[in-house]
């Protein structure tokens, strides 16, 4: 009413060359392997060996004589002989590696021998940590919350393996052993959650058990919220969808092939049927506009389904005179929801409004007018052209005003018989009159 107040609950290696004193030449031996005596003239003589001499021996010198008898020859031999002590092996066992390649096979078998003995050095340690069973206080990042969805169908070895992959267990296979010990298989609950990494298996058992516990998804949309508020709600929730687009998806020509109710609704609106409710859609990825508007349709039709909407009519002409469809009394319900502060008072508003359309005297509801103007309401706004001003304006708005709780769309449905014209409600107190003076009255009282 025009003097109603409004309050609402509302992230390298390099080598030098050698020294030329020292340069090999490689000849050929009989055998076609290659040797690399020191070049003639260039070899020193105090450091030369012949191969398989004892280790100091020196080699004995010839003659001058001999050397300058026989100069060609002398030299030949002397290189030919110097080349096989180089190439040929003189011990059996150089012979027999020389067989074989020319190389000792010495070498491999250490080489095996020392990783032979780091493996089983690596065994020692490291096994017996791999035996080692691992428990929930061994688990890194303890004490972190972790949101864990367990999947439609989902049995106690999928769930461990989502708990194992999480960190929130240790080991899969004992928790696995400890619900089948408890026999609570078949009584774990799909849905997302929120873990403590660490907790003890009874805890975890338990709240699958109980059932879904994360919020991170959830929102709540109050009684008497309007669509554009909805939208609002929806968007701090999911960042992934904008208060455009759900403003651009909340059509009632999207959804009344699937929800018949909305037949009869106005202006594309489908306000009045954004259900108030808490809903929850932790764990589900990828929310769309659609799927929140769905279900909050879906609760419109489970809340509104059970209530007789037929024997409500019928008595409201009976008492009233007058025709009211589903949809109007969807609209008078959004109006009482605006007006009334408490459950209580909401059949007597409701009967103030059915005993002014009885009569045909306007409305007169501020509400109406907040609708319009999105907050506090003038002097001046009342006299606003709008098909929301119902000061200017007799019977109901084109639409909803907001989303109405289940007890004004009871209240509409069954209003109390009175002779009420006026309210007067404040916070903590209310009068309902049968004529202005007596409104006028309350309203001096309470100054």
């Amino acid at each position: 009413m025009a003097d109603s107040q409004r309050r609402r609950r509302g992230s390298h290696f390099s080598s030098d060359a050698a020294p030329s004193s020292a340069r090999r030449v490689s000849r050929p031996t009989s055998s076609g392997s290659q040797v690399s005596p020191y070049a003639a003239g260039s070899r020193p003589a105090a450091s030369s060996r012949v191969a398989g001499a004892r280790p100091g021996a020196a080699r004995p010198s010839r003659p001058a004589a001999v050397r300058a008898a026989h100069p060609a020859n002398a030299s030949r031999r002397s290189s030919s002989i110097g080349m096989q002590s180089l190439a040929t092996p003189r011990t059996r066992s150089q012979r027999a590696a020389s067989a074989r390649g020319g190389h000792s096979r010495k070498g491999p078998v250490l080489a095996a021998l020392i990783v032979l003995v780091a493996i089983v050095v690596a065994g020692v340690v490291f096994v017996p940590r791999l035996l080692k069973k691992p428990s929930q206080g061994d688990l890194p990042n303890q004490g972190m919350q972790v949101e864990v969805v367990i999947d439609d169908g989902s049995g106690a070895i999928a769930i461990a393996s989502k708990l194992e992959d999480a960190g929130v267990i240790a080991s899969s296979d004992d928790f696995v052993a400890e619900v089948r010990k408890q026999g609570a298989d078949s009584s774990l609950k799909s849905g997302a959650y929120m873990f403590t990494v660490g907790q003890s298996f009874d805890s975890i058992i338990d709240q699958l058990i109980s059932g879904p516990n994360s919020t991170s998804g959830a929102f709540t949309i109050p009684e008497g919220l309007t669509v554009s508020q909805a939208a609002a709600v929806v968007s701090q929730t999911f960042s992934s969808i904008s208060s455009d687009d759900f403003l651009a998806q909340a059509k009632a020509s999207n959804y009344v092939a699937d929800y018949p109710f909305l037949v009869d609704a106005q202006d594309d609106s489908l306000e009045g049927f954004l259900c108030p409710k808490t809903y929850n859609f932790s764990g589900k990825s990828n929310v769309t506009a659609d799927d929140v508007i769905r279900a909050m349709l879906d609760q419109y039709k489970s809340d509104v389904i059970s209530l007789d909407f037929d024997s409500a009519k019928s008595l409201i002409k009976d008492r009233y005179g007058i025709d009211m469809s589903d949809y109007d009394i969807l609209k008078l319900a959004s109006i009482v929801e605006r007006e009334a502060v408490t459950d209580s008072q909401r059949p007597k508003v409701s009967s103030t409004f059915y005993n002014r359309l009885k009569i045909g005297m306007a409305l007169q509801s501020d509400a109406t007018m907040m609708y319009v103007t999105g907050g506090e309401v003038t002097a001046d706004d009342l006299k606003r052209e709008s098909p929301y001003n119902t000061y200017l304006n007799s019977g109901l708005t084109p639409t909803p005003i907001c989303s109405p709780s289940i007890d004004s769309i009871k209240a509409a449905l069954s209003p109390d018989e009175t002779d009420y014209l006026y309210f007067y409600i404040t916070q903590t107190d209310e009068w309902f009159s049968a004529t202005y003076d007596e409104h006028l009255q309350a309203i001096e009282a309470n100054r």
